[in-house]
């Protein structure tokens, strides 16, 4: 299997509005492009509000997404149907590693890149092991229970920074109220697109209300579009360098675990739509997404990994044709060379931001209990409940812990210890259970 190996895409029409379109299929160049900006419209909610959180250029990361989906086409050979874009598990042990105050531009940036570039390596590193061995012994390293516990303990390890963020005034603290209410409102009372589109549709509406607010109400501070009038259409974005500190980068590393484990479950639903058998590409797949992280990462963008939200497109489109992300890829480069589209992004309040924050900060919690749901995880068997509790706890509680020089905060513990636990509580869970049937036997 070599690489950049690519099929023949075969012409598939869809003009009468059914049929399945295969990865290795293609629409006409018209439908190719409208699917690729619906594409890029389900990720851009996403990939524009985690650079932000961060301190990060949503401009570049916009752009880095773009370029870094194009990597992954290649390194995959073009069979492998998904979108790179902006990381959430990121956000937590960026902010960690910098100090960041959730305002404006991240002064320790260039750090948080080394600390990213460090992820993205070691993510590549699993990548090429898995394309010797397989994903079994992933599977049996980091199963349902540990997988779902280290992303709760994520969400809630964020839950104080989003809190803080909106706790500057009583106007600020409303606002973002309105900001949660508008974002529900949109993903329960809406269908479609524009409820996949839940957090750019609730962000736009509350925007609105801010700006109704403090230009005819005068409360707060009304939005000044003075930076948007100046900037230029079209532009090359701010690049950082990136600075490799063992810290930040003993933090931000274990990151690649999340990585894997999300990757892993995407393109095993992405396998489960298609047809098509996806595990001989799964170790290309973490190669792609690993050197997409270390290339935007290595210029001033995030983190990436593939996307829930375009899998939940292909699942109400039902076509999965690989070059349809092309397609968006190209749209989000084009956008990330637009300094205008930049400005207008950071006009959003903070208000705003911080109230987008706490939603999402909360649904990257709920992720955790839907990845126990989904596979049956059984919180009786007390290996798996305390194993759960540690976890919980020492992310939600930010436990750090002193090795030599370096200190590894609560995302770190909580990811290690949880890998740990797991794999100490359910071998002796395993020898207890067949002590028992053994005793049964007699």
């Amino acid at each position: 299997m070599a690489f950049f190996d690519f099929p023949h895409w075969q012409l598939k029409s869809t003009s009468s509005g059914s049929g399945v379109v295969a990865p290795d299929e293609r629409l006409p160049l018209g439908q190719t492009a409208v699917m690729g900006v619906q594409h890029a419209v389900a990720m851009f909610g996403a990939t524009v509000l985690m650079p932000i959180l961060m301190g990060l250029d949503p401009n570049l990361s916009i752009l880095m997404s773009g370029i870094g989906t194009l990597l992954f086409f290649f390194i995959t050979g073009g069979r492998v149907p998904s979108y790179l874009g902006s990381s959430a598990a990121f956000v937590g042990v960026v902010i960690a590693a910098t100090g960041f105050s959730g305002q404006g531009v991240n002064p320790q940036l260039s750090v948080a890149l080394g600390g990213i570039i460090a992820c993205g390596a070691i993510y590549t590193l699993i990548g090429f092991v898995v394309m010797k061995m397989g994903t079994r012994w992933i599977e049996r390293l980091m199963p349902p229970v540990v997988t779902g516990a280290v992303v709760m303990a994520i969400g809630l390890n964020l839950a104080p920074i989003a809190v803080k963020g909106v706790s500057g005034s009583a106007f600020d603290s409303w606002m973002a109220v309105v900001t949660v209410l508008c974002i529900g409102l949109v993903a329960v009372f809406t269908r479609g697109m524009i409820q996949r589109l839940l957090i750019l549709v609730g962000l736009i509406f509350a925007c609105l209300i801010y700006a109704a607010l403090t230009s005819v109400f005068g409360l707060g501070t009304p939005v000044d579009f003075t930076q948007v009038a100046q900037a230029a259409w079209f532009g090359l974005p701010q690049l950082t360098a990136p600075t490799f500190n063992g810290q930040a980068m003993m933090l931000i590393a274990p990151v690649a675990v999340i990585l894997v484990a999300e990757n892993l479950g995407h393109l095993k639903a992405v396998a489960g739509m298609t047809g098509r058998n996806m595990d001989p590409w799964m170790g290309r797949a973490f190669v792609g997404d690993g050197l997409a992280t270390m290339l935007s990462g290595s210029v001033g963008g995030s983190g990436v990994t593939t996307y829930a939200e375009n899998i939940g497109v292909m699942a109400v489109t039902k076509v999965y044709s690989t070059l349809v992300f092309v397609a968006a890829a190209v749209i989000a480069i084009l956008l990330g060379f637009s300094p205008k589209f930049g400005a207008l992004i950071h006009t959003i309040p903070a208000a705003v931001i911080g109230g987008a924050s706490i939603v999402v900060f909360g649904l990257i919690a709920v992720a955790g209990a839907r990845i126990w749901v989904q596979n049956k995880v059984d919180l009786s068997h007390n290996g798996n409940l305390i194993m759960v509790a540690v976890t919980l706890v020492l992310g939600a509680g930010d436990f750090a812990l002193s090795l030599g020089g370096f200190t590894l905060g609560g995302i770190g513990t909580a990811t290690f210890g949880a890998i740990a636990l797991n794999a100490l509580l359910s071998r002796r869970m395993a020898s207890a259970t067949q002590g028992d049937v053994a005793v049964q036997e007699r």
